[in-house]
């Protein structure tokens, strides 16, 4: 849909391999200020129900890799952010004890991170021994591409998958490793495509009974569809995370993977969040954002603060970590805890939002639209990048996500977010700006998710009063019956 007074998305967003990058759209110069904060519709008006209907199966009818994984965006927990390298097999067996843990309660009933959903525990980087093996001097691969284990670190991997499927957990690996980066061919240069190191790895995690794979971006082993081809031809059902950083992304025909990375790396710090979230909303908008294909904008930083990031990692408070998770639920993105299961204080702090059943289901649900901004305010800040050196980009002061949550256009899942630093505002939300609302009857039934509680029935609007500072208001809103 065309942008209307609208900033630019974050400009490293990645265009589909192999493809004509889409022409650029004109947009308005930017306005800075306080001033006012009138909110703009950023897609057309309303679809017909009948029009929706055949629009969202048209959507549905893109292909995905066909491993019968990703069919809901992918929930669980992994280890870089919090270990970064310093991982060994006893952190991750303890991490997989926490997991599946009934130590916490939901509605009165104890429950665990896997009974809500969070069951892979995916090992990160750093579980190699690195070195120079075999004539062409691989750094952590065998001459026939078998992968080198740090046995010190990881004495027996099989007996952490053992362990993981006994407490019914998937374990989730990692590969194209960053630290002490393999070429997997003569040294030559990086386009070498020998195929022993990718034989080998996808040999090494079916002995070692691994359930998914992370597919980093920093070695010579780039190509996705032969990791595709390979993983299907070894009779294993794996689940598979493109992490290219955006530089390899679905076409309308082609997602050899589960989820795919739309951005860098995330920081446990606000500007962080936004700018990653934003990265999602051209795969959203182009419908390639799907079951069995989900973009991802990075794991969740929920709970986190001075991991493998530094002193860049400063945290999220309460306010932020509710928008954070929110904001990862609306727009359907893989939700990927990294924070420290043994922290009781944290994991006590984050637990009432991470446990939201009703923020949960919005996020597994699929009803051909994974969830994206319809409207915003006129005005907006710059904000430095915390990491990214001379990056500098905008956002809205307010910003509103809708994601649909029936076929028939009556049910639909709203995000409220005040992107505002220190001020709080009040947030007011118009009925007829929501894209593809097929109700016949001006009455809408509205419930707070983060609340839990139904908020009454309105007509036009809904405001939400307060907001505070990067904090947003998660909204329910479904159309009443004639009656």
């Amino acid at each position: 849909p065309p942008l209307k007074h609208t900033p630019p998305l974050p400009t490293h967003e990645a265009t589909p391999r192999h493809a004509t990058p889409p022409p650029r759209r004109r947009v308005a110069a930017p306005r800075r200020g306080h001033r006012r904060h009138r909110l703009l519709p950023l897609v057309s008006a309303p679809m017909c129900p009948l029009a929706l209907s055949v629009a969202l199966t048209t959507i549905t009818a893109v292909v995905g890799i066909e491993n019968g994984k990703g069919l809901t965006p992918p929930m669980g927990w992994r280890s870089w952010n919090l270990y970064g390298k310093n991982v060994d097999q006893d952190l991750m067996r303890e991490a997989m004890t926490r997991i599946a843990a009934r130590e916490r309660e939901v509605d009165g009933k104890l429950t665990s991170l896997c009974d809500l959903g969070y069951c892979d525990v995916g090992l990160d980087d750093n579980w190699q021994e690195c070195g120079q093996y075999g004539k062409d001097k691989f750094t952590y691969h065998m001459e026939d591409g078998t992968p080198v284990v740090n046995k010190e670190r990881f004495p027996n991997l099989k007996n952490l998958t053992d362990y993981a499927h006994s407490l019914n957990l998937t374990a989730g690996w990692y590969f194209n490793n960053c630290i002490c980066r393999d070429h997997c061919g003569n040294g030559q240069d990086k386009g070498e495509t020998d195929p022993r190191c990718y034989k080998g790895d996808v040999q090494a995690l079916v002995d070692y009974g691994f359930d998914s794979v992370k597919l980093d971006n920093c070695g010579a082993q780039e190509d996705l569809g032969l990791w595709a081809e390979l993983f299907n031809k070894s009779g294993h059902s794996i689940m598979i995370e493109n992490c290219h950083w955006g530089k390899t992304v679905p076409t309308k025909t082609e997602c050899p993977w589960n989820f795919y990375r739309t951005s860098h790396d995330i920081r446990a710090n606000y500007i962080s969040v936004v700018y990653n979230l934003l990265t999602t909303v051209k795969w959203a908008r182009q419908n390639l954002s799907y079951p069995g294909c989900w973009a991802y904008p990075d794991m969740l930083e929920v709970g986190c603060k001075h991991g493998a990031g530094g002193l860049i990692d400063i945290g999220l408070n309460p306010a932020e970590t509710r928008t954070h998770f929110g904001a990862w639920c609306i727009v359907s993105s893989p939700l990927t805890l990294s924070h420290n299961l043994t922290d009781e204080a944290i994991s006590n702090a984050v637990w009432p939002i991470i446990s939201n059943r009703e923020a949960i289901a919005v996020n597994q649900a699929w009803f051909g639209h994974s969830g994206s901004p319809f409207s915003q305010s006129e005005d907006f800040e710059h904000f430095e990048h915390p990491e990214v050196e001379n990056l500098k980009f905008p956002i809205a002061l307010h910003q509103y996500f809708y994601k649909p949550m029936s076929w028939d256009g009556r049910k639909f899942a709203v995000l409220m977010i005040n992107h505002i630093p220190l001020l709080h505002s009040n947030l007011t939300l118009k009925f007829e700006m929501i894209p593809t609302l097929a109700c016949s009857k001006p009455s809408y039934k509205v419930r707070s998710i983060w609340d839990k509680e139904d908020q009454g029935v309105f007509n036009a609007e809904f405001t939400a009063t307060r907001v505070k500072p990067h904090d947003s208001v998660f909204l329910l809103i479904e159309c009443l019956d004639e009656s």
